[in-house]
């Protein structure tokens, strides 16, 4: 019989709706449950670094938790260099403390206020002489992707026609163009956040299990099984196919 996977997409400093997945895998597949989370555990929702504190929790108790790297965890690693790093891929009109990017509200979860006529340099200051070393050197260290099973982890998504073994960590992290609209089959099926849905979507080729999260949506965990999908809910599994 086929060993149950569990994933879970863009958390964006959702504790409250971590929790909610974590009991939904526990109750369907027990403590022992083998769980993938997509990345981007921070910026945008209240509290970053409980969830930090949490998915560090559950690793260091044994759980079988596999935590891979988001594009947002890595401006945040970023913006907390010795000189904060902007993230090239961003529009010009963006920047990492920036509503629309949420790092404003990482950073007020390690008790850092900062206001649009806040001087730059004295939040960073601030934020690093609040924000633990273990909590950086955790999410420096997180995995790009993870294959399990029939399916392949990342947090956005794969270069079509590019072997897994040879994907770069920018493709990784950040893109959609090229890969969201591609319909062939790749080597494994991916399973990639960073792209919000309202619910987690079956295209074929890759589903999409982020859920919109960071815009105060419902976290829909997902388990996979073989070839075949379900979303947890409280009523149980529901199946996800191509096309749903």
């Amino acid at each position: 019989m086929t060993k149950p996977i569990y994933a879970v997409g863009d958390i964006h400093g959702q504790t409250a709706q971590l929790e909610r997945a974590l009991e939904l895998i526990t109750a369907d597949g027990g403590p022992e449950a083998e769980v993938v989370f997509v990345g981007d555990y921070v910026d945008r929702g209240p509290d970053s670094r409980g969830v930090i504190d949490r998915l560090m929790l559950g690793q260091a108790e044994g759980r079988n938790w596999t935590c891979l790297k988001g594009n947002h965890d890595r401006m945040f690693c970023w913006f907390m260099e010795d000189f904060p790093r902007e993230d090239p891929h961003l529009p010009v009109e963006l920047y990492y403390l920036q509503e629309r990017i949420g790092g404003a509200t990482t950073l007020a979860s390690y008790g850092i206020d900062s206001g649009p006529r806040d001087r730059k340099s004295e939040v960073h200051a601030a934020a690093r002489a609040a924000v633990p070393a273990a909590h950086l050197d955790w999410l420096h260290a997180l995995p790009l992707s993870h294959q399990a099973g029939e399916q392949f982890f990342v947090h956005a998504g794969i270069r079509p026609g590019v072997p897994l073994s040879e994907q770069v960590e920018q493709d990784i992290l950040w893109i959609r163009q090229g890969f969201l609209e591609n319909p062939t089959q790749h080597p494994h099926l991916i399973v990639h956040g960073h792209t919000a849905e309202d619910r987690p979507v079956h295209y074929g080729n890759r589903v999409d299990i982020d859920c919109g999260a960071g815009y105060g949506r419902t976290l829909v965990p997902v388990v996979f099984e073989g070839d075949q999908a379900w979303c947890l809910t409280v009523e149980g599994r529901k199946p996800l196919v191509p096309g749903s």
